[in-house]
């Protein structure tokens, strides 16, 4: 009988919370920190600190599923999961490019990782659809708070998914 390893899944709520909704990844990543997570996970609310989530990122994590707010056209406060894939995250940090290591948002965050060769086995975004995040403000919006308990169990139900082997076959199922 071969032991098998125990894959390493970190979650990371991004985002400012100054900027009322966009607070949404820390609030479900300070949720989920507060609970006893499964062997293996790691919770951490990143905030707007790109450089150090992708320092983070490159300790050699199995999957890394980042929480944050995402337009994608619903009602406020409804829920996504996007698979993230290696080939869908622009190649390379260009000569001369700055980054600014307190802004680096998620997509700039996943190129440093790749360019840097430290890429996850798998990436997915838990992302809550925005109703403000323009304006100043330290509350989420009515919505977008009211979907944070069901994003902690989905951020839940995501990584039992992402600590079972069946997860990364798909290359091999073709």
């Amino acid at each position: 009988m071969t032991a098998t390893r125990e894959r390493q899944v970190l979650v990371a709520g991004v985002g400012n919370a100054w900027l009322s909704d966009d607070g949404f990844g820390g609030e479900v990543a300070r949720r989920l920190a507060e609970r006893e997570l499964p062997s293996g996970v790691s919770a951490l609310d990143a905030g707007t600190g790109g450089l150090s989530l992708a320092y983070e990122v490159m300790r050699g994590y199995d999957a890394l599923v980042l929480v944050d707010v995402s337009r994608q056209g619903g009602e406020p406060g409804t829920l996504y999961v996007m698979e993230v894939s290696e080939d869908d995250v622009e190649a390379g940090i260009e000569d001369g490019a700055v980054l600014d290591p307190h802004g680096m948002d998620p997509q700039t965050v996943l190129r440093f990782v790749r360019a840097t060769g430290g890429w996850p086995g798998k990436v997915v975004v838990v992302a809550c659809e925005p109703a403000e995040v323009e304006e100043m403000g330290l509350e989420l919006s009515e919505p977008v708070k009211a979907a944070v308990d069901r994003a902690v169990e989905l951020v839940l139900t995501t990584v039992a998914e992402l600590q079972t082997d069946a997860a990364y076959d798909e290359k091999a199922k073709g």
